[in-house]
């Protein structure tokens, strides 16, 4: 990751409309589907980590979901989902994941994209450790990075690539979780080229 990362994406969401950055989705279609499989209570306690300017939460709040957070470096990518959410029953929170210290614990972590900037020994177990602190026995953990086969780079920075035994290996190395889903799925850019994701859904023990 960069130096200053909240700058670094500040001026990524500010120079580029949301609709034009690689990572845009109109609707956050595979993550809604499998937070549907994997029947998480619309009462449950739900953080997306990196959600930025992410539609993901809208579609939450459409299906009932109350207790739900964004976490991001970017405090503009949140203004701009904040100011099209209007009074929706999210928590807002302007953060480095690696080392956030949450005050509270969650159901459902929820993370598209982060996990994989963390190319570092030390920001692994930042994120590590923010994801311990956030989640108790018996929460959900989904994580999504690029593939083997996906992009080397994104908005610049280099990323680390994972298969699904990968990821879980990397994800447990300090929480004990088991598996229960794995899946790959393949992103359309705005501008037509595709990325291979991992995604892999956790049961912390």
């Amino acid at each position: 990751m960069t130096e200053d990362p909240a700058s670094f994406w500040d001026d990524r969401y500010r120079s580029t409309p949301p609709r034009d950055l690689s990572w845009f989705q109109a609707v956050a279609t595979p993550s809604i589907e499998l937070i549907a499989e994997l029947d998480v209570d619309p009462l449950s306690g739900v953080i997306d980590v990196g959600g930025g300017a992410s539609p993901l939460v809208d579609g939450l709040v459409d299906r009932g979901f109350t207790d739900l957070t964004v976490l991001d470096v970017s405090g503009a990518a949140l203004a701009m989902a904040r100011e099209r959410l209007g009074s929706a029953p999210v928590s807002w929170v302007v953060g480095d994941v690696t080392t956030w210290r949450p005050d509270r614990t969650w159901d459902l972590w929820h993370d598209r994209a982060v996990f994989h900037f963390m190319t570092d020994p030390e920001q692994r177990a930042g994120y590590l450790r923010s994801l311990d602190a956030a989640v108790a026995p018996g929460a959900t953990i989904v994580v999504a990075t690029f593939a083997p086969d996906g992009p080397e780079r994104c908005s610049g920075l280099v990323v680390d690539r994972y298969d699904a035994e990968g990821l879980v290996a990397a994800l447990t190395e300090r929480i004990p979780a088991r598996l229960l889903m794995a899946r790959r799925q393949t992103h359309t850019t705005p501008w037509g080229a595709t990325q291979a994701f991992t995604w892999v859904a956790l049961r912390r023990s």
